[in-house]
């Protein structure tokens, strides 16, 4: 009986651990994963889990230090860390045969170390020396390593497979992991997160506020700079496709939809008074309506203009006489001169 009752609860047991498995792997399974992110159900799960950690634990206490600590320490803190993150970004350049990034960040450091007082002052940045960004992730990409699946690892953060390897050798490279006692070391790196994440509080606030969904902010927002960072920050910034744009409207159609004519910038040549044809210029309407056909082009030396051609190329209008008299008065294209004698009666108001 007793044999009975045991394998009853180890049926039970399992009963409730497959339950449980099949629960979980329900919730963290999406119907349509993004393309690059096969795991999204579980990293959705993974991140809600450290989103919660972080408002309930870490966001807290980072508040907490920003305000027991006075902004020059936190920047001396800040320093310190990133003097010691020189080391490996300085491995990593030289094994990517980046000599030039690489001795820059050896002097980095030692000039912060030596007239930093061990780091707490960024003196090479006074000294226009560069703080670059590198971790043995690029290096493995700078190699021809694919990046793999999009990845959130628990308590880390974004990552892939790729970066996620990568840093199990930037813990060894990291100084702060030979550090003795243990204990000391660790403290260190709870300082560095507690540091770190005080200086995003503001970021942390605009994503909240910003983001319709953190997760695939986060994620694009990681891809997209380690790719930038593989590319060594040259990777071309292409503007969006919308196509190609519809034409501008023509506004050459005048009362009707019949096409306005061009006027051609007619001169003479010489004494001899010929005309040559120039550029066409739109004859403006004021002009069409007070002539009542197309507005000629100013003469040359001579006096005598060529008068445009219509919109069918076939006549020819003659010089308008605004006077009445034998001699003709132009009009410049573009300028109206009310006539002074049309033979119309006048009238007198009183």
């Amino acid at each position: 009986m007793q044999t009975l009752r045991k394998r009853g609860v180890r049926t039970v047991q399992m009963a409730t651990f497959a339950l449980a498995t099949a629960t979980l792997v329900g919730c963290t399974t999406v119907q349509t994963p993004t393309k690059g992110d096969p795991l999204e159900g579980l990293n959705r799960t993974i991140f809600t889990v450290n989103d919660k950690l972080d408002q309930y634990a870490l966001k807290p206490v980072a508040k907490g230090y920003v305000w027991a600590t006075p902004q020059p320490v936190r920047d001396s803190v800040t320093n310190f860390f990133s003097n010691i993150g020189d080391v490996y970004i300085a491995a990593n350049n030289l094994l990517q045969l980046k000599i030039t990034d690489g001795v820059e960040d050896i002097m980095r450091i030692v000039i912060n170390t030596t007239f930093g007082v061990g780091g707490l002052f960024d003196v090479a940045t006074l000294a226009k020396l560069p703080k670059h960004d590198n971790d043995l992730g690029l290096t493995l990409g700078h190699y021809g390593v694919p990046a793999g699946p999009y990845l959130v690892l628990p308590l880390f953060g974004p990552s892939t497979v790729r970066d996620a390897v990568g840093s199990i050798g930037n813990y060894y490279v990291n100084p702060l992991s030979y550090i003795h006692p243990d204990g000391l070391s660790w403290a260190l790196y709870g300082l560095n997160v507690i540091n770190t994440r005080a200086n995003l509080l503001g970021a942390s606030d605009v994503l909240e506020g910003a983001a319709l969904d953190k997760y695939s902010f986060v994620r694009n927002a990681y891809l997209q700079r380690r790719q930038y960072l593989l590319s060594d920050g040259k990777q071309a910034q292409s503007l969006p496709n919308y196509g190609e744009e519809a034409p501008l409207p023509k506004y050459e159609d005048v009362e009707g939809g019949a096409a306005a004519v061009p006027a051609g910038a007619a001169g003479t040549q010489g004494a001899t008074g010929k005309a040559a044809s120039g550029t066409a210029a739109a004859t403006p309407p004021q002009a069409a309506s007070a002539a009542g056909a197309t507005a000629g082009a100013t003469a040359g030396a001579t006096g005598t203009a060529e008068a445009p051609e219509a919109a069918s190329g076939s006549s020819v209008s003659p010089p308008l006489d605004l006077n009445g008299g034998p001699e003709t008065t132009q009009i410049p294209a573009g300028q109206l001169v009310p006539p002074t004698r049309f033979n119309f009666p006048s009238f007198k108001l009183r």
